[in-house]
């Protein structure tokens, strides 16, 4: 018998966090972050990284994992996300997936393969020493044009990656995203995708109050704390809220002017996310817009979902 998974998921600041909080003591889970930059130490703020007070005793896992310095590709979250899986389930609780990048969610529901596609030692050398004479931008900037989403998930730094990434292609023909849809796969769990969305224009406002926040909360100083460290040049710090600073704090542009970019990142950010939600994946969508106001829709909304997920997981609320 397949393990029951639940996976919440939506744009950032649609409530996702106190969503998943709720449904995990409904149904005596555990949550595991889907969120690739919650991960690291140091970068709460700015990532929206839940509190152990908002967790309410609930079990949270890959959050705090990595240094700011360390990479994390989608396919260690796999391999990680799928342990913890068997160890939630071992203890006879449920799994709940929660976060906002796409492709982490996807990696482990239709447990994508990362090493399929063949390699190419003479591509792979080819690049290798145009890095080498030309530096790492041309070919950075050649991802870019032929892979976008990707170039959203790898800094240029990683040159690893950036070369898979261009060797993939080279081979079939398909960006690393559309390499991994083409797959064949069977879903290894039973699983139900929960997305949670929001009329656009309250989105885009709870994003800009979000930020706001956050810069009274102490955004400036943790990113501030990271620069002075000579944290630099790294996956960490391509994070929506800590590039936009490290580029005020490198006197490329106001504070102000930093601020208003992170908000309009942000809300970039989002509208991306929910594109590749509805596109890409089979979810079955709740609208909070008036659940942030109204405490008794709130709740109605979290019976609506348990309702759902009892239904087609066979599960049984507290």
């Amino acid at each position: 018998m397949k393990k029951k998974v639940i996976a919440i998921i939506g744009p950032t600041a649609v409530g996702k966090t106190k969503m998943s909080i709720e449904l995990a003591k409904a149904l005596d889970g555990e949550i595991i972050s889907g969120d690739s930059m919650q991960i690291y130490r140091g970068m709460d703020i700015g990532t929206a990284k839940v509190t152990e007070e908002e967790m309410q005793g609930i079990p949270h896992y890959l959050i705090d994992i990595k240094d700011p310095l360390e990479e994390f590709s989608v396919a260690e979250f796999q391999g990680r996300a799928a342990n913890l899986i068997d160890e939630i389930s071992g203890k006879g609780k449920t799994p709940i997936i929660a976060g906002g990048t796409g492709l982490y969610i996807q990696s482990i529901l239709y447990n994508y393969n990362f090493s399929v596609a063949e390699s190419n030692p003479e591509y792979r050398l080819f690049l290798e020493k145009r890095i080498e004479t030309e530096g790492i931008d041309g070919v950075y900037n050649e991802l870019r044009m032929i892979d976008p989403e990707s170039c959203d998930r790898i800094h240029p730094n990683n040159v690893r990656r950036v070369i898979r990434a261009l060797e993939v292609y080279h081979e079939t023909g398909l960006t690393m995203t559309e390499y991994l849809q083409e797959q064949e796969y069977e879903a290894p769990y039973d699983h139900q995708i929960i997305g949670l969305t929001m009329e656009r224009s309250l989105l885009y406002e709870r994003i800009n109050k979000r930020v706001d926040m956050m810069v009274n909360q102490g955004l400036i100083k943790e990113v501030k704390a990271l620069y002075e460290t000579g944290i630099k040049d790294c996956q960490s710090i391509q994070a929506i809220g800590y590039k936009e600073l490290y580029d005020y704090f490198n006197g490329k542009v106001s504070k102000e002017e930093a601020i208003e970019l992170l908000k309009r990142n942000s809300r970039r950010y989002a509208k991306r996310q929910l594109t590749w939600f509805r596109n890409k994946m089979d979810v079955e969508w709740f609208d909070m817009s008036g659940a942030v106001f109204d405490a008794n829709l709130f709740e109605q909304k979290i019976q609506e979902i348990l309702k759902l997920v009892a239904g087609k997981l066979q599960l049984k609320a507290k």
